[in-house]
């Protein structure tokens, strides 16, 4: 696994803390990093590893069907 590094910058939040805060955990969020150092706590069996990326890859694709459906939808919406 890649080292992952997250920044941000005063720059691109115009100096407002507050803003850099929040778009910091979004960035920490999207990446994964505390859902890993809590997997990381304790032991798993290989099996359960394989288990859980199994539903984790399931819930994925049902997501994106999904988006993809009510993408369709909205586009058959906005041709009428």
């Amino acid at each position: 696994m890649s080292s992952i590094n997250v920044k941000v910058t005063a720059r691109e939040c115009r100096n407002n803390n507050e803003r850099m805060i929040r778009k910091f955990n979004k960035k920490v969020k999207k990446e994964r990093i505390i859902e890993q150092v809590k997997d990381r706590r304790r032991y798993k069996k290989p099996s359960v590893r394989k288990k859980e990326k199994r539903a984790r890859a399931l819930r994925a694709r049902q997501r994106d069907q999904l988006k993809k459906q009510r993408a369709l939808e909205r586009r058959s919406r906005n041709k009428k």
